[in-house]
């Protein structure tokens, strides 16, 4: 089983190709998702962005249209190296911030200086976990329909503890985004996968 994410705006297309591959295809809804069944067994489930269930007629236009994203949403990206948080209205960035922390890597050397070394780079990461929490805090203000994670996800936890973000935690969906340290670019792409429709392909065992 394959999962893929593909902009609202390329359903339709996504669609067609895969009728094309499998030489047509039949389409229903089930279980809040519009399934796609090819001739040759194949299957590809596509649910909609922000854990929304779909319940429109059985077919991909009916689903690309129901893609749009809720009126006021977060995304909050966490490494140890780094966080991005963002506040969006529909498609668009109301407001952001991205911060890169110093965080040391591991290191090979035993006894005390480990466990010193460990000790500081614990202190740094919680330093850095905290900063990202303050803005956090300060960004995914007032009502929030969805909240996308991604990075690390105990790194992600620790922020989220942060009781000032109790009610963002709250409505976290369950898409996860594996992205690397998040800078700008990074926050970016994780913003339009956030958008995405999400899609799972099973192919013909035959």
């Amino acid at each position: 089983m394959v999962e893929v994410l593909v902009p609202a705006g390329r359903v339709v297309r996504w669609c067609e190709n895969f009728a094309r591959r499998h030489e047509g295809a039949t389409y229903d809804v089930l279980g809040g998702a519009l399934r796609a069944r090819g001739t040759d067994g194949a299957v590809g489930v596509l649910r909609l962005p922000f854990d929304r269930a779909y319940d429109g007629p059985p077919e991909p236009v009916g689903l690309a249209a129901a893609s749009e994203p809720p009126a006021s949403w977060g995304i909050l990206l966490v490494r140890k190296g780094g966080f991005a948080v963002g506040r969006l209205s529909g498609p668009d960035l109301v407001e952001h911030k991205i911060g890169q922390r110093h965080v040391q890597g591991r290191t090979k050397a035993g006894g005390q200086s480990q466990q010193r070394f460990a000790r500081r780079r614990d202190n740094q990461a919680r330093a850095a976990y905290e900063a990202a929490a303050d803005h956090a805090a300060r960004i995914l203000t007032g009502p929030l329909e969805a909240l996308v994670t991604g990075g690390d996800r105990a790194a992600v936890d620790a922020v989220l503890a942060d009781p000032r973000l109790t009610r963002a935690d709250g409505v976290r969906v369950g898409l996860w985004l594996p992205v690397p340290d998040p800078k700008r670019g990074v926050f970016d792409a994780a913003v339009r996968d956030a958008l995405s429709v999400v899609v799972t392909v099973e192919e013909s065992s035959s």
